[in-house]
């Protein structure tokens, strides 16, 4: 079959538009990206480097591929952008890997995906939005609990997530609010802490999806709050230790599962999945979070709890690419 790889690079996309410091973090690397062509070559597959946006337009329309394995970011600061290439896929009728262009663009606006989800009966952190300083004051107004960790509203990879994120009160929230405000261009979401393990789960497939491990994330040293910031994810080696399978209670386990099921299928996933939990001292999972496009290289979460579970990088893509051409029974691609 001759597929399609899309993607982004970090430094293509860095000569494009420079911003701030983590402007690029959700970009792939050149070794991810051929990381995830050799497994597709390992499955007897010929790959076609597509790259992402305007390199992606042109080679799609001239080069000839059966299908298309997405991993693009997409360009921009929208919060729409992971949508890009499989709306241009789709209004080619080109069958692609992944979460259809609506998932991608929910699951990218924080808030919007946390009320989908706690309307399935899924327990979130209590949250606000905030456009501009004025709507700050609706914290005081309705008794808030702090702490709080304030975020971006519209991005992924931890980008917007420090160490000073975690606010005490409605002063220092309004300090990192101004700050994000300014550079994401776009609002904030101010979230109470839950204290407890922080987890990430993987899901594979469609028919049914599989959770693929639940995997804690732990400090190597407990000071204070204990959040996946950027600065851990960049540092993880020196910083963290991940236990796949996580050392929980059977109840907790069962209900992580259960909850990140739910999201998937409320959420409109398809084919494979990250999401991010909080779990409270009660054993009571909180959804933080849902990535339908996760990071596929050496370094990414799900690789790494795939690895933990028994799964090669070949094992995982194939899983993958499994279950996007089960979605297309009339395709000729296999």
């Amino acid at each position: 079959m001759r597929i399609g790889l899309s993607y982004d690079l970090k430094e293509t996309v860095a000569t494009e538009r420079a911003i701030g410091d983590d402007a690029f973090e959700e970009y792939d690397s050149p070794e991810t990206v051929e990381l995830i062509a050799a497994s597709l070559e390992a499955e007897g597959h010929t790959v076609t480097m597509l790259g992402g946006g305007r390199e992606f337009l042109s080679k799609i329309l001239q080069e000839k591929v059966d299908f298309v394995f997405n991993i693009a970011e997409g360009r921009g600061i929208y919060r729409s952008r992971e949508a890009q290439v499989p709306s241009i896929l789709e209004m080619l009728d080109i069958p692609y890997s992944g979460s259809d262009p609506q998932c991608l663009a929910i699951c990218l606006d924080k808030p919007l995906t946390k009320k989908l989800v706690a309307s399935e009966g899924v327990s979130t952190p209590k949250w606000r939005v905030i456009a501009n300083r004025q709507e700050l004051r609706q914290i005081d107004s309705c008794d808030f609990p702090f702490p709080a960790i304030v975020k971006p509203a519209y991005e992924g990879s931890s980008k917007g997530i420090h160490l000073t994120s975690v606010v005490e009160d409605t002063q220092q929230a309004m300090e990192v609010v101004e700050s994000l405000l300014e550079q994401y261009q776009q609002p904030a979401m101010v979230e109470e802490i839950i204290l407890g393990d922080e987890v990430t789960v993987g899901i594979v497939g469609n028919s049914p999806p599989l959770v693929l491990g639940i995997m804690r994330i732990l400090p190597k040293q407990r000071n204070g709050y204990f959040f996946y910031t950027l600065e851990v994810k960049r540092n993880y080696l020196d910083l963290v230790d991940y236990e796949c399978p996580a050392g929980l209670e059977e109840k907790a386990l069962q209900q992580i599962q259960i909850s990140s099921l739910k999201a998937f299928k409320a959420l409109g996933c398809r084919d494979f999945a990250r999401l991010d939990f909080r779990i409270s001292p009660q054993g009571v999972p909180y959804f933080l979070e849902m990535n339908p496009l996760p990071g596929l290289g050496t370094h990414s979460d799900l690789v790494i709890m795939a690895q933990k579970t028994g799964w090669s990088h070949r094992q995982l893509i194939s899983a993958v690419l499994k279950a996007a051409l089960e979605r297309y029974p009339k395709c000729v691609c296999v």
